[in-house]
């Protein structure tokens, strides 16, 4: 087995109480922790920034919850203007793609005047975030990044991104700190026909899982992407062994910087994911 593979089986504890069950895309929360119902994403929702816009797959494509968390926290998640979500991809392809989102750039929060940067954490599964500078014609610098169960990934602020589940046997979980005040932008990446590269799934390797290799979208200029593993982020002061939760649940400051980046505005011009 690989060790993708092994750390892809891990049992990941968030520390949290959100969990999601295994036959079906819905939630439920330990005593002590709040949360909404799930918003179901459809099929028909993203065919626009689907390669094959046409194609078959499963529907719901995947569910997210918006604003959980541990009672006690309730006011200070909202002093801070801090929300974590959940989400849960369902298995299978979308076509020759990946089970996906469509990618999206973060509005601009009134409470900041930043387009705010996203910490995810993934839970279960391999997922895949992808993220690109800018949306217009010219993607700029582009970001593959391959993460399992415990590795953190940050997309910067500005951002257009998106995020994969990278094994299509199996269903993909994540958490994600993002601002309160947040909103999803699509109109470029729709006018793009998608991101500046598609996500597509080959044979199966020996281990079972099936490689994915990435071709541009004709509808942006000419671009490199960079794939790459996982990494820490001493620059943001995330530890790397302690759930994203747990972190803020620890030191609240240590997590401020998703709806104030300013805090560390002289990291994001030359951010590495």
């Amino acid at each position: 087995m690989s060790r993708d593979s092994q750390k892809s089986s891990f049992k990941f504890d968030p520390k949290l109480g959100v969990r999601s069950h295994l036959d079906h895309l819905s939630f439920s929360y330990d005593e002590g922790v709040f949360g909404p119902q799930p918003e179901l994403r459809r099929l028909d929702q993203i065919r626009r920034s689907l390669r094959d816009p046409m194609c078959d797959g499963p529907d719901p494509v995947y569910s997210i919850v918006m604003d959980v968390g541990r009672r006690e926290h309730t006011d200070e998640l909202a002093q801070r203007m801090l929300l974590f979500g959940v989400v849960v991809y369902a298995a299978g392809q979308l076509g020759e793609e990946p089970v996906r989102s469509q990618g999206h750039i973060h509005a601009v929060a009134p409470h900041c005047g930043w387009s705010t940067p996203e910490l995810f954490e993934i839970w279960e599964g391999r997922a895949i975030i992808y993220a690109q500078e800018s949306a217009g014609d010219d993607p700029g610098r582009c970001f593959a990044v391959t993460a399992g169960p415990g590795d953190k990934v940050v997309v910067p602020p500005g951002w257009a991104h998106a995020v994969i589940n990278a094994d299509p046997n199996t269903r993909m979980m994540f958490g994600a700190w993002c601002d309160r005040q947040y909103g999803f932008v699509y109109d470029a990446i729709r006018a793009h026909h998608g991101l500046a590269w598609f996500p597509i799934l080959e044979g199966k390797q020996e281990d079972g899982q099936q490689k994915i290799h990435w071709e541009p979208n004709p509808s942006y200029r000419s671009s490199d992407l960079s794939l790459r593993g996982p990494r820490a982020y001493p620059d943001l002061g995330l530890d790397p062994s302690t759930p994203i939760y747990e972190q803020f649940a620890n030191d609240p400051n240590s997590v401020q910087w998703v709806s104030e980046p300013a805090r560390v505005e002289s990291v994001w011009p030359d951010f590495e994911m």
